[in-house]
Formats: C-alpha cells, sequence, structure tokens
C-alpha cells in the first residue's frame, strides 16, 4: 500500500467522518424513516465512541502488559509523539509525548544506553523539519550527550522506522545491540509484527501513554472528546495490524 493510499485510509476510518456521514445523511435524506434512522445510529455512535470508561475497557484487552526490563544498548524511540512549533522553531509534544518523556527517563536511569530516534515527515502537505531533527535539538538542550543519540530522519511510518533503524544499527556494527523499543501501547501489536517482518532480533517493548485511565465519575458518564480520539487511534492500529498480517502493507 502506497504512503498517500495509506493517508486516505486513515481519513475514512476516522470515527467522527462516520458520524458527520450519518449526520448529513439524517440531515438531507428526503426519505423520513431513513433520515430516523441515520439520526438514532449517529447519536449512539456518538455517546458509544466519546465514553471514556468503554475505550479504556477495549484498549484493556488488547494493550500490552509492561514486562519486565534489563538493560539495553539501545533506546528505539519511534517518532509520532511530536509536531513542530513554527513560532517557537522548536519540538511541540503532542498525544504521544509520553514515548520522549519515558525515553529520557530510561536513559538517565541507566536501562538504555543510547537513544535512536526514527522519525521522518508523516505529512506531504507541510514542509516542516523531519521529527528526528528538532528532536535531536530538544535532547540537546536537556543535556543528553550527542554521544548518547542516533538520528533517523528518513522514515514515514512504522514499518520504515524499523528498515532504517536496521541500516543504522547494522553501519555502526550494533545488529546483535539488546533494543528497548519505546512506543505507545496501543502501538505495540502492530510494532512487534512489523519488527519480525524486519527479522530484529533481541527486541524487548515499553508501553507509554496506555488509552486506559484513572477513571472518574463524568468517565462513565459524559462524553469525552479524547475518547472519541483514543478510538481513531485504536482503530487505525487494528487495520494496520490486519493489513501488516495479511502483507498488504
Amino acid at each position: 500500500m502506497s504512503f498517500f493510499l495509506s493517508k486516505f485510509l486513515l481519513f475514512i476510518i476516522r470515527p467522527l467522518v462516520w458520524i458527520a456521514v450519518l449526520a448529513l445523511y439524517a440531515l438531507f435524506s428526503k426519505n423520513k424513516r431513513n433520515k430516523q434512522r441515520a439520526s438514532i445510529s449517529a447519536i449512539v455512535l456518538f455517546l458509544f465512541l466519546s465514553n471514556n470508561f468503554i475505550l479504556g475497557t477495549v484498549a484493556g484487552w488488547y494493550e500490552p502488559k509492561q514486562g519486565s526490563l534489563r538493560h539495553y544498548d539501545i533506546g528505539l524511540l519511534l517518532g509520532g509523539f511530536s509536531s513542530y512549533n513554527n513560532d517557537t522553531k522548536s519540538l511541540k509534544s503532542e498525544f504521544s509525548g509520553d514515548r520522549l518523556t519515558q525515553t529520557v527517563r530510561l536513559y538517565h536511569t541507566g536501562v538504555i544506553d543510547r537513544i535512536l530516534m526514527s522519525g521522518g515527515s508523516g505529512s506531504f502537505l507541510e514542509k516542516n523539519p523531519p521529527e528526528a531533527t528538532y528532536t535531536d535539538d530538544y535532547l540537546k538542550a536537556i543535556h543528553i550527550p550527542d554521544s548518547a543519540v542516533i538520528i533517523e530522519k528518513e522514515s514515514r511510518n512504522t514499518k520504515e522506522n524499523f528498515q532504517y533503524a536496521a541500516k543504522i544499527l547494522e553501519g555502526l556494527n550494533k545488529s546483535d545491540a539488546k533494543i528497548l523499543v519505546i512506543t505507545s501501547a496501543w502501538h505495540i501489536p502492530r510494532t512487534k509484527l512489523l519488527a519480525e517482518k524486519q527479522g530484529l532480533k533481541n527486541v524487548d517493548y515499553y508501553p507509554t501513554n496506555s488509552l486506559k485511565d484513572n477513571y472518574s465519575f463524568e468517565d462513565y458518564l459524559l462524553p469525552q472528546a479524547k475518547a472519541i480520539m483514543g478510538w481513531e487511534l485504536l482503530i487505525k492500529e487494528w487495520v494496520g495490524y490486519f493489513t501488516t498480517k495479511l502483507g498488504i502493507t
């Protein structure tokens, strides 16, 4: 599947697109019965997808638990956790920013010796620097030495993360390095599958920013915008997992 086709697929699997299509159909349909069905479907779908407790329960079945850690030569930080702030000309942390936070913590506590930051530009419309470039600037700003950081700035998706990272490690004679892949909990099942297809060995995984939550009263009853965003991420991963499993991507 091409990079551009995958971007289009990500658009049509968004829950908000489904809700909008149903709402528009209900608004413009001349068939009274179909209009009513579409309205009810849009409301039910919205209430289901905006419930944070339902999202967390489903995510809990899919996301892996944290295993025991050992010492690793490389912490492979997967991109997709930030954007470029044009005002400050620096990194802006996004929803998955915990990937970066945990990577820094793992480095400072001695769990990983070096950070391999893998991330290019995942957009074909904007002309911002690769994610790895401004992440490197951030790591310098918080005084992580250059000798501890390896940058890979060509990859545009998870599959390419592993392809380019493997080439870099081979060039550094680190093909047998013990690797800790650091990424979001909901991203790990597909990440494992892609790493296996790439032939990477000695790999463990560190889950960050789980979609599960410490629930409060409103999470059970009130619609939450973050729940809809969470479903978008989860559905994207399910589609990506099965297309990878089938060899489509």
